[in-house]
């Protein structure tokens, strides 16, 4: 798809763009019942209420402040989505980065969580691009497993937490493996969600490398999509809002026009 898409899309010209970032996530948008219909929701034997939307955002950054943290640019955010297949999305996502500037950037850099579909997007759309796992995201991981490890024990909570933190933390991802797969579970839940973890960090360790990021001056934080899915989409989930998959998504499309600064380049368009 990656080449298909090349050499469909024209060249975007403009001067050199030091980092570009790619985000992308997915929220449940509420839907009429149609819309639902032969769908498994999240619990087993109900149906599903929501269908989800996918989002991606494109931004760049060209600094960095006093004290090394990255800044991003100023109005240089701009966002695209759907409720669509993955496949359609990554279309859709690779035509904004394209436009964006894609190939002009030195840096190119994805982030999103540890979602399978993010980061095989990422992989068939972007394979030449900086992939990183959003570092709240993995810390949210430790933390459920913690309590899930000492249940209603603050203390042995963050015990057990902050040696495991300054693994992640330092990039020391393969010591962080091997610390959960050899923790010792009280039951067969516990041994089983030790090793999902333990394969989560595993497949993603690569995306994990936060100091050599840091160095890098690089973003480690997804929060631009996470905003932006409450932006966007958020107003989508208003109380007893039920929306069919053609009305959400002609929402979605306004949305990310206004927010990137395109919503009169759009209405100029639909007048000419």
């Amino acid at each position: 798809m990656n080449r298909a898409l090349q050499l469909d899309l024209p060249i975007p010209l403009g001067p050199p763009i030091p980092v570009l970032y790619v985000e992308f996530d997915g929220t449940g948008v509420p839907v009429v019942r149609a819309e639902t219909e032969g769908r498994q929701g999240k619990i087993d034997g109900q149906p599903a209420h929501t269908r989800e939307a996918k989002l991606g955002c494109v931004f760049t950054q060209t600094t960095v402040d006093e004290d090394g943290y990255p800044v991003r640019d100023h109005a240089s955010t701009t966002y695209t989505g759907a409720i669509e297949t993955a496949e359609e999305f990554a279309r859709r996502i690779y035509s904004e980065a394209w436009q964006r500037g894609w190939g002009r950037a030195h840096q190119k850099v994805v982030i999103g969580d540890g979602a399978e579909w993010i980061w095989n997007l990422s992989q068939q759309c972007f394979p030449q691009a900086i992939e990183i796992v959003d570092l709240y995201h993995a810390r949210q991981h430790l933390w459920d497993l913690a309590r899930k490890l000492h249940p209603g024990d603050d203390v042995a909570q963050k015990r057990w937490l902050l040696s495991q933190l300054d693994r992640l933390e330092n990039g020391k991802i393969e010591d962080l493996v091997a610390q959960l797969r050899s923790t010792p579970a009280a039951t067969a839940d516990i041994a089983d969600t030790l090793r999902i973890e333990a394969e989560y960090f595993n497949k993603n360790a690569n995306r994990m490398r936060y100091p050599s990021f840091r160095r890098q001056g690089l973003f480690v934080g997804s929060g631009v999509i996470e905003a932006g899915c409450k932006t966007a989409i958020g107003r989508l989930k208003q109380s007893g809002m039920f929306w069919t998959v053609r009305g959400a998504n002609a929402i979605i499309a306004l949305r990310c026009n206004r927010l990137s600064g395109r919503f009169e380049d759009y209405w100029e368009a639909r007048r000419a």
